[in-house]
């Protein structure tokens, strides 16, 4: 019987270097080499990327690393150095994509700005990942993600109405930026393909993030309106929050189609409110959110979560249960979509992390292996490349490496 032929991932021949750290540059890094992508982190031999410190480790290995090195080979690199330089620009003769996250303007200060790179290789696309931007008043302030979290105007919408602007306990404006920039590469290879040149992709950490804020600027910009801190609940929609369930559990709610929200007044025993005229808009329910959060929150405060999410399973109402880490581990749906995959560390032994993004039915992505040692494949790179033992122990000996 003729075997199916094997399909390689989609972004097989790419290569691209990654320069960058913390979080959002590594991350587009890592997104593009789940596909296929060939990757290689070039990090400074005495620095290495911090995220390689970050949260908890196992047996002084840290394991964000794991999580974001992953699919990646690891080379030193001292750019500063003329044998750093030297060697770069070598890498990016046979790169397709650079990622970077440096202050505006260290790359040139080291003469590996875009005329260097673009001389070197005209078809590559330089990605550079910062705060602010390339240009601009603030162009070259330090930027990490949570000043585009408060920047942005996520904080000033976040948290209980009398209380104070509240920043996500991860690193939401990075991630979401790493995303973006992952896609802002694929379009710049995608005008490759047409013009056969290379270009500058300028991603400022603080943008993406005001774009999933969704219409706030065109609110205030046609209505003065501005977005208040509302808690749980939303001003587009209710009933809209999380309910405490008989056994200490918490579960979510929400309405946002106005059948979801008819079929939930049904399921609480609060019918009649059905025909209050105020029902019939999310927004109008929202202004009586004290009404309905009581009738739902009170029937859910009745049942334990197993009968609750039974309950509104049958009535097709939308709930889900607030949920830890414990949890995600073992949740059926996410078991069955494979969202968590194990992987095989020589360092730590099986790994269960993340899986790739999305499924692709024809050419799916993997992860191939976690995060490695810094530096660990600085000496296959180079050889790869052309350079002899010679010229790696001369390197190494100027502090390049």
């Amino acid at each position: 019987m003729t075997q199916p032929p094997v399909t390689q991932p989609p972004l097989t021949g790419l290569r691209v270097l990654d320069l960058a750290t913390l979080f959002a540059g590594p991350l587009a890094a890592t997104m593009l080499g789940d596909f296929g992508a060939e990757v290689i982190k070039v990090e400074h031999p005495g620095r290495p990327d911090p995220s390689r410190g970050h949260g908890p480790s196992k047996d002084g290995v840290g394991l964000w690393w794991k999580l974001l090195g992953r699919n990646k080979r690891t080379m030193t690199l001292d750019l500063s150095t003329p044998g750093g330089r030297d060697t770069l620009l070598r890498l990016a003769a046979t790169a397709d994509v650079i990622v970077e996250n440096f202050r505006p303007g260290t790359l040139e200060k080291w003469e590996l700005g875009w005329a260097e790179l673009s001389a070197a290789n005209p078809r590559l696309v330089l990605t550079r990942v910062t705060g602010f931007g390339q240009f601009g008043p603030y162009a070259r302030r330090p930027g990490f993600g949570t000043l585009a979290e408060a920047m942005s105007g996520f904080a000033a919408i976040t948290g209980d109405p009398e209380g104070p602007p509240t920043l996500p306990p991860f690193g939401l404006a990075d991630s979401i930026a790493g995303l973006a920039t992952a896609y802002a590469v694929m379009t710049a290879l995608t005008a490759r393909e047409r013009t056969g040149r290379g270009q500058v992709v300028d991603m400022a950490i603080i943008e993406p993030i005001l774009t999933v804020l969704g219409p706030q600027p065109l609110w205030y910009d046609q209505l003065g309106h501005v977005q208040p801190r509302t808690g749980n609940r939303s001003t587009n929609n209710a009933p809209r929050n999380t309910y405490r369930t008989a056994d200490g559990r918490w579960v979510a709610v929400s309405t946002s189609a106005q059948s979801i929200a008819e079929r939930l007044m049904r399921l609480v025993g609060r019918p009649e409110l059905i025909a209050e005229p105020w029902f019939a808009s999310g927004a109008d329910r929202a202004r009586h959110a004290d009404v309905l959060d009581e009738a739902v929150g009170g029937w859910i405060a009745r049942h334990t979560r197993a009968e609750v999410i039974e309950a509104f399973e049958k009535a097709q109402a939308a709930v889900a249960p607030v949920q830890d880490v414990r949890d995600v581990m073992t949740d059926p749906q996410y078991a069955a979509l494979s969202t968590l995959t194990t992987v095989d560390d020589p360092e730590l032994g099986p790994l269960r992390i993340q899986n790739v993004l999305f499924r692709l039915s024809e050419t799916p992505g993997a992860v191939r292996w976690a995060g490695r040692p810094h530096g660990a494949d600085t000496d296959a790179v180079l050889t790869e490349l052309g350079l002899t033992e010679r010229e790696i122990t001369t390197l190494r000996k100027e502090g390049a490496l």
